[in-house]
């Protein structure tokens, strides 16, 4: 039986501007098996999962499960786990690390303020801290989720961390079954489709160097689609792979088409033209569904540099 990666695949679709939106990432360690929906269907209480969904609604925030890489065994409860945070807007980012015996603690989180950017609350709760470790790789494994998540990512997972990568996880959700092995890169909050063992050490590389890999990269999570597409094209265009230096900073028109400004650091600005078609033909978006789908593709169309006397058109 045909897989949804090795379909996506064979019919050459893109993987960039497919990345989950969430301008600050929520990761909590839970051992153990995940379910289909891993907040509410794992070792984590229920109860406390769907208080974080409901928290973390239209905050910008995105809430996962994580655990190491190996067998999942869980050792029960009253263990230390691992949380993180990260805020991935550009110019803005930050990643900071807590640890926790009771999961129930974030439920006393600011996640409003959280996806603004703020993580005092993250601090104050937690005992958070800058975290000052290996970038962070956190691979989508949930089989539960997306067969192809297991069967191509697990591996991947597996031999990043014997290659001594201390930063790897497995993770519950990024989205996008068919681009697995599927990979979010912290602290810049870049997604990556397809990645190999090889194509991942490059971009984490790249975060020790302050650089962004665009080999692989679906975008930016801290942008919207048309936001991801233009980004990345700049950077393309411009030669420009330094991390935190390129934002979007307007977005004009709706859908089916899109004009994205996207602005340095250093002053200069580009304007964007993106579209918004259908993939076809029709194929599996996952293992699990029941029809074939036509999922949203962007396409950049143009790429103008905007010259000091049209920055105010």
């Amino acid at each position: 039986m045909s897989r949804c990666a090795s379909v996506s695949l064979s019919l050459d679709e893109p993987v960039s501007a497919t990345a989950a939106t969430a301008t600050t990432w929520l990761l909590l360690e839970q051992p153990g098996p995940w379910g289909a929906k891993a907040l509410t269907s794992s070792h984590l209480d229920p109860a406390v999962g769907r208080a974080l969904e409901t928290a973390a609604s239209g905050t910008g925030v995105r809430v996962a499960l994580i655990r190491r890489p190996g067998r999942h065994a869980d050792p029960g409860t009253g263990e230390i786990r691992q949380v993180y945070a990260a805020h991935t807007v550009p110019g803005r980012g930050w990643l900071r690390a807590a640890t926790t015996r009771d999961p129930r603690h974030l439920l006393d989180l600011d996640l409003g303020a959280l996806g603004a950017g703020d993580h005092r609350s993250f601090d104050a709760v937690l005992g958070g801290r800058p975290h000052t470790g290996d970038p962070l790789a956190l691979v989508c494994t949930n089989g539960k989720r997306d067969r192809c998540c297991a069967l191509l990512g697990r591996p991947l997972a597996t031999e990043l961390a014997a290659s001594g990568e201390d930063g790897v996880w497995e993770v519950t959700h990024l989205g996008g079954h068919r681009f697995a092995p599927t990979v979010l890169v912290l602290p810049y909050g870049y997604v990556y489709g397809r990645a190999d063992a090889r194509t991942l050490k490059k971009a984490l590389d790249g975060v020790r160097e302050g650089r962004v890999a665009v080999a692989g990269c679906r975008g930016c999570s801290a942008f919207e689609r048309p936001g991801q597409a233009a980004e990345l094209a700049v950077r393309e265009a411009a030669g420009e792979y330094r991390a935190g230096v390129l934002g979007v900073v307007r977005t004009d028109g709706a859908a089916p088409r899109w004009a994205v400004t996207v602005a340095h650091a250093d002053g200069r600005r580009w304007r964007v033209a993106v579209a918004r078609g259908a993939a076809l033909p029709p194929r599996p978006e996952s293992c699990g569904a029941a029809v074939l789908g036509t999922p949203a593709r962007m396409t950049v169309v143009a790429v103008r540099e905007l010259r000091p006397t049209a920055l105010a058109s």
